[in-house]
């Protein structure tokens, strides 16, 4: 249901609302629509909403008990699907920072339950996935149809996440790929060396772009950072993620920066795309709350999908241009 002004009924759950990327949800969506906000974690202060995403059954309790929610952005990861199924069969709008495609893959089952309450849920939703993929449609159109898109993310060291989102990374770093390691000229970092890394949007671009290869890579903005990570995969260290993530999140050694490219190549031709920009936590906060704010006015239609199937949101970097956003590209062209 929608309102007279458009923006959709109801109230709005950021569940991990207290995190980096949460805190800057729920900053932003109460300046948009104010008293209708409501921050949930395991532990809530108050004023805020006691849900814990790894009880799938008392988090629908808490979806019932409060009865008007509109909209659930999700800022944590949950274990498995389950979490945004019970919002979808409840007519409840979701919005997944998630960046593991086999959970993506998951809520994508959910696709007819949505279709049937009229609730939309749209993933991919940050800095990889997110922002990655609509740079990726980008050069895609660039070259007409692209045979190969290559992504290259930068993160900054320098910026303090959450425990679990470094264990996160140090598992993706450690994981073993088939892909190899490749040299990117990423602007205002110059050439780096980026290593595979299994963010989803690898994944999921081959369907909704209908490209038949793409692969993401990682580095950090700390050179030796990178090349210690690169090195552990292929040691038996890389099976101590607990003791990796002890030592990684006391480790600061860069900045708060971040990069984003997408090449694209077809027969000769190629094109590339490029962001950069400070705080990856708060970037990933703003993506999301702009895409909630597109999805309780409306204009993205019930079902599943992924960000870069959204005309909605294909302007997104240009909006984040005043938050710091710069954007970066070449014209198509060709190479040997």
């Amino acid at each position: 249901m929608t309102t007279a002004n458009g923006a959709g009924a109801g109230r709005l759950l950021v569940v991990g609302g207290h995190g980096a990327v949460g805190r800057v949800v729920v900053g932003t969506l109460s300046g948009w629509y104010p008293g209708r906000v409501l921050a949930g974690g395991r532990s809530a202060p108050p004023g805020g909403v006691r849900v814990d995403v790894a009880d799938p059954e008392g988090f629908g309790r808490v979806l019932d008990e409060l009865g008007d929610i509109a909209a659930v952005v999700l800022c944590v990861e949950p274990p498995d699907a389950r979490t945004a199924a019970l919002c979808l069969a409840r007519g409840i709008h979701l919005v997944d920072v998630g960046a593991s495609h086999r959970l993506l893959d998951g809520v994508e089952r959910a696709a007819g339950e949505a279709e049937r309450t009229g609730a939309a849920a749209v993933l991919s939703v940050g800095v990889a996935p997110g922002l990655s993929n609509l740079l990726a449609l980008r050069a895609h159109h660039d070259v007409g149809g692209a045979e190969r898109i290559d992504l290259t993310v930068l993160l900054g060291t320098g910026e303090r996440h959450g425990r679990d989102a470094v264990r996160w990374t140090v598992a993706g770093l450690s994981a073993p790929s088939a892909a190899r390691s490749r040299r990117t000229a990423l602007p205002g970092h110059g050439p780096r060396t980026a290593h595979p890394f299994p963010f989803s949007d690898q994944f999921t671009l081959p369907r909704t772009l209908g490209v038949p290869e793409v692969t993401t890579r990682l580095c950090l903005d700390s050179r030796p950072l990178t090349a210690l990570l690169a090195a552990l995969r292929h040691s038996r260290l890389a099976r101590r993620t607990d003791l990796l993530t002890r030592v990684l999140g006391r480790v600061h050694l860069g900045g708060e920066q971040f990069a984003v490219c997408a090449e694209a190549v077809r027969g000769p031709h190629r094109a590339a795309r490029a962001l950069t920009g400070s705080g990856q936590s708060r970037t990933t906060g703003l993506v999301a709350a702009h895409t909630a704010r597109e999805v309780l006015a409306g204009r993205v239609s019930p079902g599943v999908h992924h960000i870069e199937q959204l005309p909605a949101l294909a302007d997104l970097p240009e909006r984040l241009a005043g938050q710091g956003i710069a954007l970066w590209g070449s014209a198509p062209g060709t190479h040997p």
